[in-house]
Order: structure tokens, then C-alpha cells, then sequence
């Protein structure tokens, strides 16, 4: 595999910052993740934290080198780390259980899948052109697709905050697939929080990211998004990836694969390697001590990286 990759985080006019991104990758696959912490919960970094621990986690164990079943994947690792998040909410004995969006990107083998709970999105674009983008789980979006609202009126319909997926809710996830895509040179993916997207158009992103390198593009588009946001602006968060081939290398900024050996795997994202799918109910003391003890080790951890990478 050939690509280069950027990612970057701006606090905009919250207090924190609840978003999360990173990527993982093996010789043969490349895993983007972005998640959104809700701000209407408690403790929605700790949601984000733990969701993209928990998916990079299962993708190191599973990716060797690549994932066998990645559609399975996909939604065996959204829920496991919808159960950590629940699991968590236990251990600490908080009043409700932190929530998060997630959008996440497989790719190997030539071919990008890709799957979403929430409004985080991914977009697939070629040459200034979106070809496929996900489909928010928003109470205005189920308006538009029912014919009862206008889709003029997706910036300004009341209900267009409104999630009826994320991860952490009472409910299980409805974990939304993507077909596999076939990736040509030059192709981007862009996954991205709402605080981008919710002011930046679509038609915008992809003409700033065809008309630039994305490590110059991501940095542009979050300083604008978050000026024109202001002082009551979102968190906002941008991971690009170019695909690329022999013909097209961008120099230093691209990681060539082939050369790692099997097993190895490069990650920005702190995970516990292990992960027990067992229910919190089946923990003794010691063993939920230990799982408390992961959590914090691996946070702390996290907090030292730089948002920038």
C-alpha cells in the first residue's frame, strides 16, 4: 500500500475537546477512525476514548496482515466498543453512560469499506468530485429521506442536532455498512466531525482538498471552519487519506507498506491490547481493578500525543 495521511484537531469554542482520530495500519490494511464525543452526556471524550481504543484494539488482533471478513468486522468491533463504553459507565458507577459518534475506514487490497453510527462523516472523493458520502442517523436526515422536509432546510430544522444512533445509548448501535469501493490513484478520504462539516459546504471541501495536498488542505479547512464558527464554535476534526501508486508518490509525506513485516503494526491511537468481551456482571474485584487500571494507563497515555500528527 502507498498513501499519505494527515489528521488535525482544533478545541474551537467548547471547553475540551471530545473529538477523537487516529489510524492503524499493517502491511496489507489501513484503518481511519474518527469519533465525536456527545456533548448532551457526560463525559463524552471518555465515550470517544474508548471507542477508538477499542476498534484499533480489535483491528491489531484481527488485521494479520489484513482483516479476513471486514464487513464482520466492522460491526463485531462497533459493538464491542459500544459494550466498553457501557462497561465503563459501570466500573465508575455514573449516573448514564457517555455517548459518541463514530465513522471508520477499512481499506486493503485496493478496496476502502467503510461504516457509521451517528453524524461523523466520510467522504469519497475523485479529482474535485464526491463520490459517496455517508448518510447522517439524524432526525432531520429521516425527514428529508420521508419526503416531509426540504433538504434546504438541513441548516436550519429544528431537529437537525437530533442523533437516533451513537454508540453508548441504551439501545444497541445500528451499525451502517458502506458496499466495498474500489480506490483509484489520487483518491481521497475525508472523515470528519460535525464541527466541519456543519459549516463548511461538501462542494468545498472536496474542490479545497483536490486544489491542495491534504496536509496543507486539512489545516486550511479547520482554521476556516473554525473562524467562521467563532466563539461558539464546535470542536472540529479532519483525518484525510490520499490513495497513491508508484506514478503519483507525494515524497516525504507518503508511507510505503510492503516493507513491513508481518505482524508488525503502526498506530496513533493508544490501545489496551487486550479487551474481555464478557459483561461487567462476570468481573471479580481484581479483574475490574485491572480493566480500571487499562482505561487510565492507556488515557494517559493518549493525552501526551499531540493533536497534530
Amino acid at each position: 500500500m502507498r498513501f499519505s495521511v494527515y489528521q488535525e484537531s482544533h478545541i474551537g469554542g467548547r471547553k475540551n475537546n471530545q473529538d477523537r482520530m487516529g489510524y492503524s495500519f499493517t502491511r496489507d490494511a489501513l484503518l481511519l477512525l474518527v469519533a465525536d464525543g456527545m456533548g448532551g452526556h457526560i463525559m463524552g471524550e471518555m465515550a470517544a476514548q474508548i471507542a477508538m481504543q477499542t476498534i484499533a484494539s480489535l483491528f491489531q488482533e484481527n488485521a494479520t496482515p489484513y482483516v479476513k471478513k471486514p464487513e464482520r468486522f466492522l460491526e463485531d468491533s462497533f459493538f464491542a466498543a459500544h459494550r466498553e463504553i457501557h462497561r465503563y459507565r459501570a466500573i465508575n458507577n455514573l449516573p448514564e453512560t457517555p455517548r459518541t459518534t463514530i465513522v471508520a475506514c477499512l481499506i486493503q487490497h485496493n478496496n476502502a469499506m467503510w461504516a457509521h453510527c451517528g453524524d461523523s462523516r466520510l467522504y469519497w472523493m475523485r479529482q474535485g468530485q464526491i463520490l459517496a458520502r455517508t448518510r447522517d442517523h439524524s432526525r432531520i436526515e429521516t425527514l428529508i429521506a420521508q419526503g416531509k422536509v426540504d433538504p434546504s432546510e438541513r441548516d436550519t430544522h429544528p431537529d437537525r442536532n437530533k442523533l437516533f444512533n451513537c454508540l453508548g445509548a441504551p439501545n444497541m448501535p445500528i451499525v451502517e455498512i458502506s458496499r466495498r469501493a474500489s480506490l483509484q490513484a489520487g483518491d481521497i478520504m475525508l472523515l470528519c466531525s460535525d464541527g466541519l462539516w456543519s459549516v463548511l459546504p461538501d462542494h468545498e471541501l472536496a474542490q479545497r482538498l483536490h486544489n491542495n495536498t491534504i496536509v496543507r488542505a486539512v489545516p486550511e479547512l479547520l482554521t476556516t471552519a473554525t473562524g467562521i464558527a467563532g466563539k461558539t464554535g464546535d470542536n472540529v476534526t479532519a483525518l484525510a487519506m490520499m490513495w497513491e501508486s508508484s506514478e503519483n508518490l507525494q515524497g516525504n509525506s507518503t508511507i510505503t507498506t510492503h516493507t513491513l513485516p508481518v505482524g508488525s503494526v503502526t498506530t496513533t491511537i493508544q490501545a489496551p491490547r487486550h479487551l474481555d468481551p464478557e459483561p461487567v456482571d462476570t468481573y471479580n474485584d481484581s479483574e475490574i481493578e485491572k480493566a480500571i487500571e487499562e482505561i487510565r494507563n492507556a488515557i494517559d497515555k493518549s493525552s501526551r500525543i499531540t493533536s497534530r500528527n
